[in-house]
């Protein structure tokens, strides 16, 4: 028999979530034992089963469900106003020391001793993404047609470049019609029936988008109107704030949507620079999307006029974080009052299952696309039947780079450090080898 659940005070939800906040690494799997840890065993706020009915909730939204989670525990004891504050807790500390290191990298970059330094990073960052990769793989493709889902979108990225949110949603449409005509083909649990007396609160609903959207549009609705729709405060904001809408499957997914765009549309950042803005998130408390604010920083650095380059990186920064994370509190307060009847929507939990095998698709896409710009230093766009494909030019293999994460690898797969380590190690493996060069030079 559960215990019953202690009412905590607003007071101790700041505390807690505070301290959240600043040791929350790891990832969203560290983030939600970490939770679990504070929530359910040592201060019995939620029991056991409420946890994982809240976690499930969470993982039907898009966005990163570890802030969701803390948005959720929030608001379930203290309304908006919890929410909004266990929610921002989660976010802020990550955000700030993001901030400051992506302030650090705009002044530091070019440097030989900085690139070897984020060489390492880099490479460790392509292990611990084919860790991911196989981690999630193992967990999610159990039935024939969700590895049919992951082949297919893998090949609609990386063969046919087509655009991700497309490819997400025509994942979720097909999930939302297999699960009514074959859930089997989706090994999909039978459902219980929802409670007859559940509310249907759709003014609480509707209240919650029409404010929520206002709250969330308005920064952008100022940009617009004083900078213009050819700003790149404009530009990458409407990026983002569109992000916010088809982030499914977490940062790593989400990062080929960046990647697609930022580099190859909107020219803000170089490939490595993806993978560099990566390996900061991994060392910093908060969700790992927070990467995104590491583009906004540096779209934004770039093309600063009318303000200087340090200003308009923070701006930047700082409505990226806005659009990419104000989305997470409106899907809360929106949609937590229906949780009841979302748990036992066995077509929408199909869409979810198919994303989630897609998601394999779009992680094995990311690594292929880190693996080909870290390991070769020039790649050329050639056909391929009817496709054009990048493929590298073998005489700029990157042999550092391959060594390095080789040496990731290894520790990831023998080792039980954690990301934090396994990142020190390469990085100061990169700093070794460029003195060594230069010795030898």
């Amino acid at each position: 028999m559960e215990r019953a659940a202690t009412v905590p005070s607003f007071g101790d939800l700041l505390r807690t979530f505070a301290r959240i906040g600043c040791l929350s690494f790891g990832g969203p799997a560290g983030q939600i034992a970490l939770m679990h840890r504070e929530i359910v065993e040592e201060r019995g706020w939620l029991s056991e089963d409420q946890f994982l009915h809240a976690l499930n909730f969470c993982h039907l939204l898009p966005g990163p469900e570890a802030q969701q989670l803390a948005t959720w525990i929030g608001w379930r004891w203290h309304g908006v106003r919890g929410g909004l504050a266990a929610g921002m807790l989660f976010v802020i500390p990550g955000a700030l020391v993001i901030l400051a290191l992506s302030i650090f990298y705009s002044f530091a970059a070019g440097l030989g001793w900085f690139a070897a330094l984020f060489l390492g990073i880099k490479a460790a960052v392509l292990a611990i993404v084919g860790r991911a990769l196989l981690r999630i793989a193992r967990r999610s493709l159990n039935t024939p047609l969700k590895r049919g889902i992951a082949a297919a979108v893998f090949a609609a990225l990386f063969l046919f470049n087509l655009p991700f949110p497309l490819v997400v949603l025509g994942a979720g449409a097909l999930g939302f019609a297999v699960a009514a005509l074959r859930p089997e083909w989706l090994r999909l649990g039978a459902d219980g029936a929802a409670p007859a007396d559940a509310p249907r609160p759709w003014g609480t609903t509707a209240r919650a988008i029409a404010i929520g959207g206002a709250v969330w549009a308005a920064p952008l609705a100022a940009v617009l109107a004083t900078l213009g729709p050819d700003h790149v405060l404009w530009q990458s904001g409407l990026f983002f704030a569109r992000m916010a809408v088809v982030s499914f499957g977490g940062a790593y997914a989400v990062l080929t949507y960046v990647a697609q765009a930022a580099v190859g549309h909107y020219h803000w950042l170089a490939p490595g620079e993806m993978a560099d803005g990566l390996g900061l998130a991994e060392t910093t408390p908060g969700p790992l999307i927070l990467v995104t604010q590491f583009v906004g920083y540096l779209a934004a650095y770039r093309s600063p006029a009318p303000f200087t380059p340090l200003v308009a990186g923070v701006i930047g920064a700082g409505l990226t974080t806005w659009v990419t994370f104000a989305p997470s509190f409106l899907w809360i307060f929106a949609f937590a009052p229906w949780i009841e009847r979302l748990q036992h929507a066995r077509r929408l939990k199909g869409a979810l299952s198919a994303v989630t095998a897609g998601i394999v698709g779009v992680i094995g896409n990311l690594a292929a696309w880190f693996a080909l710009h870290l390991l070769f230093t020039r790649t050329e766009a050639r056909w391929i039947g009817a496709l054009p494909v990048d493929v590298p030019q073998w005489d700029s293999f990157d042999w550092r780079a391959a060594l390095l994460a080789t040496l990731a690898a290894v520790l990831i797969a023998q080792t039980r450090w954690n990301v934090i380590a396994v990142l020190s190690v390469t990085a100061i493996a990169g700093l070794a080898l460029y003195q060594g060069i230069l010795l030898v030079g």
